[in-house]
C-alpha cells in the first residue's frame, strides 16, 4: 500500500494520498483539474505489477443493468400536440412497449420489451432527428443534467416574461389610434384628430408593429412553429405561426396592392394574437418551473458533502488520541455521491445526515419529517437507522452507510414521485390524443371555411357580406380562415391535466403521501370498499404490556410495579420485542431497575438472573414453572387460567418468578393505532365498506374489528395471503371497487390486485412496490382524509 501512495503523490495535481482500508475506492479532491482516469488507472496498474498485490477482495465486482424503462430528457416540447408526437414516435419504434410524455417535467418515460441498453440511444436520437433534443437519464448525470435543466428553465421564464412585456408595449401602441373613439365620446374631438392620432392610424405604422411583432417577441414561436409543420409534427405554434403570417400577409398585400380591395386592417392581428399567446406561454414557463421545484428540493434535502471518517492508523500526520496510546479519528470531507456502503461518515448537531446507515456510536434526536410528516424529534442510538436528509439534534453520531445514491430512501421518494409525475392519467390519454390531431384538424377545418366562404357560402348567406370590407367573398374567406387558425389554440388541452397530477403528487409528497400515478387518483374516487390488514396496518404492529395479574392478597400497586421493574431489569440484557414492551412500560410508569447480576439466556424459554442474592426468572410459562415447586406451579397455573377469562383476544404471557414463588403473569398485546377507530369511523361516514382480514385467529380479529368499529361480519381471520388475494377478487367480481391497506411483504398480492393498493412504513420493500400509494408518516388516517 505505500507504493501505491507514493506513486499518488507524484502523479500531477494530487494533493494528499491515503491508505483507508475502510473506504470504498473513489475521487479525492484534486487542486484546478481533474485527475485522468485512465492515467490513474495506468500508474496504479504499474505499481501492481512491482508489488504483486492483487486487487482488493472487498471491492463489489462491476454490474451492468440494462433496465426496462428508460427516462429521456426531451427538449422543444411548447404543448400538447409536440407531447403527443412524441409519444407517438416513441409507441411506433419496434421494441417500445409503453411510453409516457410529461409536457411540464420535458420527460418521457419509455418501457422497452428488448435490449433497452440498445433501443433507448436509437429512441432518443430519433426523438432528436424530428426536432425534439433527446438524452437518456442515467444515475450517474442526472444531478448534472437536473442543475442545467434548472436553469434552462429560469433563463426559459425570464425570456417569456420579456417577450410577453414587449409584446403588450406593442399593443399599447397598436391600439393608440383606436383612443380616438374614446376621445370622441368624451367631447375631445380636437385631440381625436391630432397628427399623432393620425400618424398611428396609418397602414404603414400598423406594418411596422406587426412585423415587429413576428420578428421580435413571436420570433422563436413562429420558428418553432413551422420547423415543426415541415417535419411532419405540427404543434400549437404552427397554428399561431400559420394564423398570424397570414393575416400579416394579406394586410401587407392590402397596402402594397390597394386594387385587390383587401383590408389593412390584418396588419394589426400578428400583435394582439402574439400578445394572447405569449401571456400564455409565460404561464406555461412558470408552472414548468414551479413543476420541477419539489423534486428539485427533495435532492437538496442531501448535503453537497460528508464528514467521512479515515482509518486512524493510515492516516500520516494523525494527532495521538486521548489516551495517547494511538493516533486519534481523522475525518476528511468528500463529495457526498463518493460515499459508498460500508464507509463511516460522522454527523454533528444541526447537520443533515448524508446517507442512508446504522448508528455506530452516539445519542441524538433526528427530525424525520422529510420522511413522515411528523414534526416530534425521533430518538436515536446505537444500532438505529438513520436516513439520509433528516437532521440531527442534541448530539454527534457517526455512522456506517447502508445504501447510497440511487438505493437510499430519499432517491426512492424521488423516484416515487417521478414515477407519479410521469405516468398518465386515463384523461390524459384522452387530451393528448385529442392534441395530436388536433392541429391537423384545425388547419383542414380553415381550408374547408376558406372554401366554403369563396365558392358558395356567400350565395348561401349573403347578409355575411355585410362583416366583410368592401363586400367580397375573397375578404371574407380569408377573414373567416385566419379566424379559425388563431383562436384554435388551446395549450391547456394538452398542459391542465399534467398540472394537476403534478400539484396532487407534490402535495401528497410533501405530506408523507406518495402517489404512483394520474391513474391513481381517478381510481381513489371510485373506491367502494378498502380491506384492512390486522397486524401492523390497523394495530401498531409491535407488542405492549396490556396487563399484569397478580396472587391473590398481592398489592396491586406495589407489586405490580415491582414485577414489571424486575421483569425489564433481568431482559435488558436480551434484544427481542418482550424485552423491548416491557423496558419501555417500567419507562413510562417511571420505574428504577434493580442491579441484575449473573444474566443468563435460554434460547427460546427466557432469562435467568440473581437480583440482590435471589435467583429471578422472567420467561415463558411452561418453562419457568418446571423450575418451581409443585405447590406453585399449581398457583400459577390458576393464575394463567384466570386470564382466559378476560377476552378473546389473544395474548402473549410472560410468568415472573423469584425465589421460588410466582409473583406475577405479565400479558402482552398487539393494540390498535391511535387513530385507528377514527379512520374508520371517517371512511364509514363516506358510505365506504371496511373490511378486516387477518391471518391471526379468527377470534382475535373479531376482538380487533370490535374494537375498530368493524361489523362482525366483514372481518374474517386465519386468511393465509392467497385468501386475501382471493377475497379482493371475489369483491371484484361483484363489481366492487376495492382498495387494500397493509404493511408487509405478506400483503403484496392483495396489493397489486387491489384496484387501489395502500402501503404503510415506507413503502419500499415488496408491499411498498405493489402498492399504488404510500404512506411514507406510516399513519393510517392519512388516506382517510
Amino acid at each position: 500500500m505505500r507504493h501505491v501512495r507514493d506513486t499518488c503523490k507524484t502523479l500531477p495535481a494530487v494533493v494528499a494520498a491515503r491508505h483507508a482500508p475502510l473506504v470504498a475506492p473513489r475521487r479525492w479532491p484534486s487542486s484546478g483539474s481533474v485527475l485522468r482516469g485512465a492515467r490513474f488507472a495506468s500508474a496504479l496498474t504499474e505499481v501492481q505489477s512491482l508489488t504483486k498485490e492483487q486487487p482488493d477482495s472487498t471491492a463489489p465486482p462491476p454490474h451492468v443493468h440494462a433496465p426496462d424503462t428508460v427516462v429521456l430528457d426531451v427538449g422543444n416540447m411548447k404543448c400538447g400536440g409536440c407531447s403527443a408526437a412524441v409519444k407517438r414516435m416513441l409507441v411506433a419504434q419496434p421494441g417500445v412497449a409503453a411510453a409516457a410524455v410529461n409536457l411540464l417535467t420535458e420527460t418521457a418515460a419509455v418501457q422497452f420489451s428488448g435490449d433497452a441498453a440498445v433501443l433507448g440511444p436509437a429512441a432518443a436520437e430519433l426523438l432528436t432527428s424530428k426536432g425534439f433534443p433527446a438524452k437518456i437519464r442515467t444515475p450517474e448525470n442526472a444531478a448534472i443534467d437536473s442543475d442545467a435543466a434548472e436553469a434552462k428553465r429560469q433563463e426559459e421564464a425570464r425570456r417569456s416574461n420579456l417577450n410577453l412585456a414587449v409584446a403588450w408595449g406593442l399593443v399599447l401602441i397598436c391600439c393608440s389610434h383606436h383612443a380616438g373613439h374614446v376621445l370622441h365620446a368624451l367631447g375631445y374631438h380636437q385631440f381625436a384628430h391630432s397628427a399623432f392620432m393620425d400618424a398611428m392610424g396609418q397602414p404603414l405604422v400598423s406594418g411596422a408593429l406587426g412585423a415587429f411583432a413576428l420578428l421580435g417577441p413571436g420570433r422563436r414561436l413562429l420558428i418553432d412553429g413551422f420547423r415543426a409543420l415541415w417535419l411532419g409534427n405540427p404543434n400549437m405554434n404552427s397554428l399561431v405561426g400559420v394564423g398570424s403570417t397570414a393575416s400579416f400577409l394579406v394586410g401587407a398585400a392590402s397596402f402594397l396592392v390597394p386594387s385587390l380591395g383587401l383590408d389593412t386592417g390584418f396588419l394589426e392581428e400578428p400583435v394582439m394574437l402574439l400578445a394572447f399567446v405569449l401571456l400564455g406561454r409565460a404561464l406555461e414557463s412558470r408552472a414548468k418551473v414551479q413543476a420541477a421545484s419539489d423534486l428539485k428540493a427533495l435532492a437538496h434535502l442531501i448535503p453537497a458533502t460528508a464528514r467521512l471518517q479515515l482509518d486512524p492508523g493510515a492516516a500520516p500526520g494523525a494527532k495521538p488520541g486521548a489516551d495517547g496510546r494511538g493516533p486519534a479519528v481523522e475525518y476528511i470531507q468528500v463529495s457526498t455521491r463518493s460515499v459508498r456502503a460500508g464507509d463511516v461518515v460522522r454527523v454533528l448537531p444541526g447537520e443533515r445526515v448524508p446517507v442512508d446507515g446504522e448508528v455506530l456510536e452516539g445519542q441524538a434526536a433526528l427530525d424525520e419529517s422529510m420522511l413522515t410528516g411528523e414534526s416530534v424529534l425521533v430518538a436515536k442510538s446505537v444500532g438505529s437507522r438513520v436516513s439520509g436528509g433528516t437532521v440531527c439534534y442534541e448530539g454527534p453520531l457517526t455512522i456506517r452507510a447502508t445504501t447510497t445514491g440511487a438505493d437510499s430512501t430519499l432517491a426512492g421518494i424521488g423516484r416515487l414521485v417521478a414515477e407519479a409525475q410521469s405516468r398518465e392519467a386515463p384523461v390524459q390519454r384522452l387530451a393528448d390524443s385529442v392534441a395530436g390531431r388536433f392541429c391537423y384538424g384545425v388547419m383542414a377545418a380553415s381550408a374547408a371555411t376558406f372554401a366554403f366562404w369563396q365558392f358558395i357560402g356567400t350565395d348561401l348567406f349573403p347578409s355575411a357580406l355585410a362583416a366583410a370590407p368592401n363586400g367580397t367573398a375573397l375578404l371574407l374567406s380569408i377573414k373567416l380562415a385566419v379566424d379559425v387558425l388563431v383562436v384554435a389554440c388551446p395549450c391547456a388541452l394538452g398542459l391542465a391535466t399534467p398540472t394537476a397530477v403534478l400539484v396532487a403528487s407534490s402535495m401528497g409528497a410533501r405530506r408523507g403521501l406518495l402517489l404512483r400515478g394520474g391513474d391513481v387518483l381517478e381510481r381513489v374516487a371510485g373506491v367502494q370498499a378498502v380491506v384492512l390488514d390486522k397486524t401492523g396496518t390497523l394495530t401498531q404492529g409491535k407488542l405492549q404490556l396490556s396487563s399484569v395479574r397478580l396472587p391473590p392478597g398481592a398489592d396491586a400497586a406495589g407489586d405490580s410495579d415491582r414485577v414489571v421493574s424486575l421483569a425489564a431489569a433481568v431482559e435488558a440484557s436480551t434484544r427481542h420485542p418482550l424485552a423491548d414492551a416491557v423496558a419501555a412500560a417500567a419507562a413510562a410508569r417511571g420505574l428504577a431497575l434493580p442491579r441484575v447480576s449473573s444474566p443468563s439466556t435460554v434460547p427460546g424459554c427466557g432469562v435467568r438472573a440473581e437480583v440482590d442474592g435471589e435467583p429471578v426468572l422472567v420467561g415463558r410459562a411452561g418453562w419457568v414453572l418446571e423450575q418451581l415447586p409443585a405447590s406453585e406451579a399449581e398457583a400459577a397455573q390458576q393464575l394463567l387460567a384466570a386470564g382466559g377469562a378476560e377476552g378473546v383476544e389473544k395474548q402473549t404471557v410472560v410468568v415472573v418468578a423469584a425465589g421460588g414463588r410466582v409473583l406475577g403473569v405479565l400479558g402482552f398485546k398487539d393494540t390498535l393505532r391511535p387513530d385507528a377507530i377514527s379512520t374508520v369511523a371517517a371512511l364509514q361516514a363516506m358510505g365506504i365498506r371496511v373490511h378486516l382480514l387477518s391471518g391471526d385467529d379468527d377470534a382475535t380479529a373479531q376482538a380487533v374489528a370490535t374494537q375498530a368499529g368493524i361489523a362482525a361480519g366483514d372481518a374474517r381471520g386465519g386468511m393465509s395471503p392467497a385468501d386475501k388475494l382471493e377475497a379482493i377478487r371475489q369483491m371484484q367480481a361483484a363489481g366492487i371497487k376495492v382498495a387494500m391497506v397493509g404493511d408487509g411483504v405478506n400483503d403484496a398480492p392483495a396489493l397489486a390486485a387491489a384496484d387501489v393498493g395502500i402501503a404503510l412504513k415506507g413503502g419500499l420493500d415488496a408491499a411498498g412496490e405493489a402498492a399504488s400509494v404510500v404512506l411514507m408518516g406510516d399513519r393510517l388516517g392519512q388516506f382517510s382524509r
